[in-house]
């Protein structure tokens, strides 16, 4: 059996996230599959009409990797990482990412920071420490995005704009492996 580009991108991140993780070759290695053109991501790939999908290719305990698929319109909920290494790479189209000082209390406090736009081929990468950040496709298309985070996050606190509070949320996958799940939203 051919090993595909996704193959050796697990197996480079196998090697990258050890004890002695090193977050540059992590990043060279996301950037690399980015940018190289592979399409073997899209057998990840499920769209979800009313949610950005949440679709999981591998989890271990090092690590989580996820294609994120964004419908036009579509954006994620102010949120953090759990305090988590978080590396996002754009496989397909433009995202907008937006960064913000969340301080919680009764009322949460939102402070607006940053925003920043990635094209197919860039990397980004966050921590808490950073701040807070929401994902949404850019110029009202489509777009495809995939997620390591540095280890798997079960639960991220968000932002609720409603209620101007923080609250926890756990999280979902639309597929896992490629096959759909009967439960979807994260």
């Amino acid at each position: 059996m051919t090993r595909q580009p996704i193959d050796e991108l697990l197996a480079q991140l196998d090697r990258s996230l050890g004890d002695d993780a090193r977050a540059s070759e992590v990043t060279a290695a996301l950037g690399r599959y980015a940018a190289s053109g592979a399409q073997d991501w899209r057998a990840f790939a499920h769209f979800e009409a009313d949610y950005y999908a949440r679709n999981l290719v591998r989890q271990s305990e090092l690590f989580e990797l996820i294609v994120l698929c964004w419908g036009a319109g579509q954006r994620s909920p102010i949120h953090d990482h759990h305090g988590q290494r978080c590396w996002m790479a754009v496989l397909d189209g433009e995202v907008s990412e937006s960064l913000f000082t969340v301080r919680d209390g009764p009322r949460a406090e939102l402070s607006p920071g940053v925003a920043r736009k990635f094209s197919r081929g860039s990397v980004a990468y966050i921590v808490d420490e950073m701040g807070w950040h929401r994902i949404e496709p850019a110029g009202g298309r489509p777009a495809v995005t995939m997620h390591l985070y540095s280890r798997p996050i079960r639960t991220c606190a968000i932002y609720d704009e409603q209620t101007q509070s923080v609250v926890t949320r756990t999280m979902r996958y639309h597929s896992i492996g490629g096959v759909v799940q009967t439960v979807s939203r994260s």
